[in-house]
């Protein structure tokens, strides 16, 4: 059973996630401020599949939480309407983003693909970009064929830039995700290990595949 974490101080809303959610058969866990979320997400063995965040929220804000949920989707819900500020948490680490009221089975169905994404994700062991190919489970990377030694810090920053290759991974989104498997890696070194990585990879075609985007992080290029 997928289980699903709601933050919401909304009492009304929550409560309607929670029936129609546990109607659609997913397991839901409540939080009603984003400093709850965090204590809760601490104490828990199992991280929640997906999370429903709301942005105005008491104690901590919800554009707060959202760098401490990595490695889970993120449904933002909010009624804040600004494009950029959809383009900010977007950019931030959020899977997508919904402005309330939002019609529920719009919501569903994103979910579903949420959920649908994260399995076709799981199933695939290969990474690809470009000449880029990377074994997730022998750790193999090779461009063209030609195998390429990373370190480890490099190879987690690569394989988080591949497993979205459209999308900006923010610095700070790189250094919450790797740091825990690779403590070499802080905000200081971070622009020298990319650095590194992308001179090896351009070894072997010649050809620049990591850029980076001002004042946000990196993305994957594309040609």
């Amino acid at each position: 059973m997928k289980h699903i974490l709601v933050i919401d101080d909304d009492v009304q809303i929550g409560d309607l996630l929670e029936e129609v959610l546990t109607k659609e058969g997913y397991q839901v866990t409540r939080a009603y401020s984003g400093t709850e979320a965090v204590l809760l997400l601490s104490g828990s063995r199992k991280c929640p599949d997906l999370v429903l965040l709301d942005l105005m929220l008491p104690g901590l804000q919800g554009e707060e939480v959202l760098p401490k949920l990595s490695g889970i989707p993120v449904i933002v819900l909010s009624a804040k309407v600004d494009p950029e500020d959809k383009v900010h948490l977007l950019l931030g680490g959020a899977a997508d983003y919904l402005t309330k009221p939002f019609d529920i089975r719009e919501l569903l169905a994103r979910i579903t693909v949420q959920f649908r994404n994260a399995a076709g994700q799981s199933r695939s062991r290969v990474l690809e970009h470009e000449e880029i190919t990377m074994d997730t489970e022998s750790h193999l990377v090779q461009v063209l064929g030609q195998p390429v030694k990373l370190t480890r810090t490099e190879y987690a920053i690569l394989k988080l830039l591949m497993q979205n290759p459209s999308r900006v991974a923010s610095r700070s989104l790189l250094l919450d995700r790797i740091c825990e498997d690779t403590p070499d890696c802080v905000e200081s070194s971070l622009k020298v290990h990319v650095s590194h990585l992308r001179r090896k990879l351009r070894e072997v075609t010649g050809k620049d595949y990591i850029e980076a985007v001002w004042g946000i992080g990196f993305k994957m290029r594309e040609t």
